[in-house]
């Protein structure tokens, strides 16, 4: 469903609440406690090695990984710490912020802290210099409210960045019903450039960047979603990391030759923001 005013999209109908956490619980990411599982490891391993940063390089960092700095860095739905592991290594002190406390466990026991209460409820005891919402502000009910909230969290020159799916990008029209950022129905909100814009100045922030990229596992999920998907059944291509590198390797390269023009464009299919309050 469309704003007629504004252009915003969200999920029609949406799921309440308590559905929505039901859906977490048996099917989203570590909710349902995915551990040392051949997918599993192979990530981690690519996460730790070298040739994981020559890739952002490459195919565009959309979760900050590249990032260096000093300072407090609040990582929002940071589940098992996978990311926190990178920002501490690039110079932050990097805390997490996680409801599902069995993915917090995990990453405390990586040595980070980690708070599991409700960002509304949640007073640190100093401000921090960056929160990291990566891949989170399309999953929540009042995303103004969110970051309304997040902007009492940071210090006077503190940022925000963003990431997101991007409603405006060019694969969301090649691939339509199969492109896999609808992601139904966790993502209750797709937005484009301008209405992401618009949210955050009504949240009193002021964007320093924006710009867009194409993730080539993005691009491999929707070919997997378009090709493999069968009613009534899942989709085990997605979790078939042989096929997902191949299909990764080959979107890259043809990514080569369109990319530049698409982000010039703002239609790739990520939106990739900082915004300082």
């Amino acid at each position: 469903m469309q704003c007629g005013n504004c252009g915003l999209e969200q999920t029609w109908p949406r799921p309440s609440e308590a559905e929505l956490q039901g859906l977490y619980e048996r099917y989203y990411n570590f909710w349902g406690g995915e551990q040392d599982t051949t997918y599993t490891n192979i990530r981690q391993w690519f996460l730790d090695s070298a040739l994981y940063r020559l890739w952002l390089k490459w195919d565009g960092d959309i979760s900050f990984h590249l990032r260096r700095g000093t300072g407090r860095l609040l990582d929002i739905g940071c589940n098992e710490g996978r990311g926190l592991a990178i920002y501490a290594r690039n110079g932050f002190q990097a805390e997490g912020l996680e409801v599902n406390e069995r993915a917090a466990a995990v990453a405390r026991a990586r040595g980070f802290t980690v708070h599991t209460l409700p960002l509304a409820e949640f007073i640190p005891e100093k401000p921090y210099n960056v929160v990291v919402l990566s891949n989170v502000l399309e999953h929540v009910l009042d995303p103004v409210a969110m970051l309304t909230q997040i902007r009492g969290l940071l210090s006077p020159e503190g940022q925000v960045w963003i990431s997101c799916p991007n409603a405006a990008s060019y694969w969301h029209q090649v691939f339509g019903r199969h492109w896999i950022n609808w992601h139904v129905p966790f993502h209750l909100w797709h937005f484009s450039p301008q209405t992401l814009e618009s949210l955050l100045a009504r949240a009193g922030f002021q964007v320093v960047n924006l710009k867009t990229c194409t993730p080539a596992l993005w691009l491999a999920q929707s070919l997997v979603a378009r090709v493999g998907r069968q009613v009534g059944q899942a989709n085990r291509w997605l979790r078939s990391a042989p096929v997902i590198a191949s299909l990764m390797l080959a979107t890259r390269t043809l990514l080569l030759f369109s990319q530049g023009h698409l982000d010039r464009q703002m239609q790739g299919d990520c939106l990739i923001v900082t915004a300082q309050g």
